[in-house]
């Protein structure tokens, strides 16, 4: 493998076995152009193993184009990642390239795939089936060519099983799985991304050296179960390194949760809903509210069914809704018959 290719790969430190065993897994896949999917908790770097993915292939040189589905509406998703043409839409002035476009002979990543609604899950099926599409407000069918890498922290087999997302697509995406270990299932990695990056801000600060960490504050690190796995633990460690007060001593205070303090503030109480009668909306206003309302009510209920493994009762229960309006708003949104789902 050329030395620039290998080099223009990000960095992904760690020597746990199970942080090893998921190199080498990624690395092997890299060479096929197919779709892949990437799973892992928060902070555990999905979007740098979509990137290596991209950078150990044949297609290093091409476009790594990052979309993040859980920032953008339904409507600006789909236009964000397919185009629009000029007057598609209100606003539509003059003809967008998508992000599929953008990202032809390359690689689209497309963070938190599980929040796409239904509609663009179906657009999304055909595309990584066939290559085609046509962009919003367009009749002229386009070919590209480009490797989708897809991440999410959900269980997407459960929301599948709930009707929640697409098992067809599903099926396309998962030609491999590439499931990231979280912090804790590698607690000898640690202590080597700890210094890392405290090295690293000590650089960033112009001091001329790292002490290290004491004995106490390293046996800290290795207990705390780091939630939010190799983000948090890059939190606490540059925080260490830029509140010491001896930059000359070992690091002994560590600041677990930045939010203890004796004088937090209390958990404000729910809102009361205004009790004022609203005068008729502008349909073009209440257009656009109403998508993005029901847009968020999907997204809950998609939520709520795979942390509930698909069980629609449960799913209930934790959104505080009656087992029936629960399936009515399954039913409004299009999710389909949950099998097994009592």
């Amino acid at each position: 493998m050329p030395a620039d290719r290998l080099s223009a790969a990000p960095a992904l430190i760690g020597e746990a076995p199970a942080f090893l065993e998921m190199l080498e897994h990624v690395s092997r896949l890299a060479a096929l152009p197919r779709p892949a999917l990437v799973i892992g908790e928060r902070g555990t770097g999905k979007e740098l193993v979509a990137a290596r993915l991209h950078f150990l292939s044949p297609r290093w040189q091409a476009p790594f184009v990052r979309v993040n589905c859980a920032a953008l509406s339904e409507t600006l998703l789909e236009s964000e990642l397919f185009g629009h043409e000029a007057g598609a839409f209100t606003g539509a002035a003059r003809r967008h390239v998508g992000r599929f476009e953008q990202a032809d002979g390359g690689t689209l990543f497309l963070d938190e795939i599980a929040t796409a609604s239904p509609r663009v899950q179906e657009k999304l099926l055909r595309i990584v089936e066939y290559g085609t599409f046509e962009r919003v407000g367009g009749r002229e069918t386009l070919d590209v060519d480009v490797r989708v890498v897809a991440a999410t922290n959900a269980d997407l087999p459960a929301m599948a099983a709930a009707g929640a997302f697409r098992p067809d697509l599903l099926d396309r995406l998962a030609f491999d799985v590439v499931t990231i270990p979280p912090l804790r299932a590698r607690p000898e990695d640690i202590p080597v991304l700890a210094r890392h990056f405290a090295v690293a801000l000590t650089v960033e600060l112009r001091r001329p050296l790292f002490p290290g960490f004491s004995t106490e504050a390293m046996d800290r690190m290795r207990t705390h179960p780091w939630p939010g796995n190799v983000r948090e633990l890059k939190n606490v460690a540059e925080r260490a390194v830029y509140r010491m007060a001896d930059p000359e001593a070992p690091v002994t205070d560590l600041v677990l949760d930045p939010f203890a303090s004796p004088w937090r503030a209390a958990r404000p109480p729910p809102l009361t809903p205004p009790s004022l009668t609203p005068g008729p909306p502008d349909d073009a206003a209440a257009a656009g509210f109403e998508a993005r309302i029901a847009a968020h009510e999907r997204r809950l209920l998609a939520e709520a069914l795979a942390a509930a493994g698909g069980h629609q009762g449960r799913a209930a229960e934790a959104l505080a809704l009656g087992y029936h309006q629960f399936r009515h708003l399954l039913r409004k949104h299009g999710f389909g018959r949950a099998p097994g789902g009592g």
